[in-house]
């Protein structure tokens, strides 16, 4: 079965699998490649599957969809960090959050100041 992640901006894993375990809204399921074609909502959540040779390997995964079709297990999320261990995976979702915290906030304060000079320019109209 192929199994791929996708982002809004990138593919983060597209790779051949034996089986994969995600995490959605009604709990864990295990999808293996001759299961019925499925969709579902998955939950933030610590997803894991087995490689065609035999290693399991972890992705960290935002709220999204999966969709099982055929040979074809697909997620779409918003967010994913691959981490081929538990450990290493841990780390790489703490470092990402702080990036994403960090450019949250200066677009709050773009977008902070883009109002105020919208509301700027309204009073200056109304002079």
């Amino acid at each position: 079965m192929n199994l791929r992640v996708v982002t809004p901006t990138s593919t983060v894993v597209d790779e051949r699998v034996q089986k994969a375990t995600v995490h959605g809204a009604d709990g864990a399921r295990t999808y293996l490649p001759r299961h019925i074609d499925f969709v579902t909502a998955v939950v933030p959540s610590v997803m894991s599957w087995v490689a065609a040779g035999g290693e399991e390997r972890f992705a960290a995964i935002d709220e999204g969809v999966l969709t099982k079709v055929g040979n074809e297990l697909l997620i779409s999320t918003a967010y994913a960090v691959y981490g081929p261990e538990l450990g290493q995976l841990s780390r790489m979702v703490e470092e990402q959050f702080r990036e994403r915290s960090e450019r949250e906030k200066v677009t709050r304060g773009a977008l902070a100041r883009l109002e105020a000079s919208i509301v700027r320019r309204f009073i200056e109209l109304g002079d």
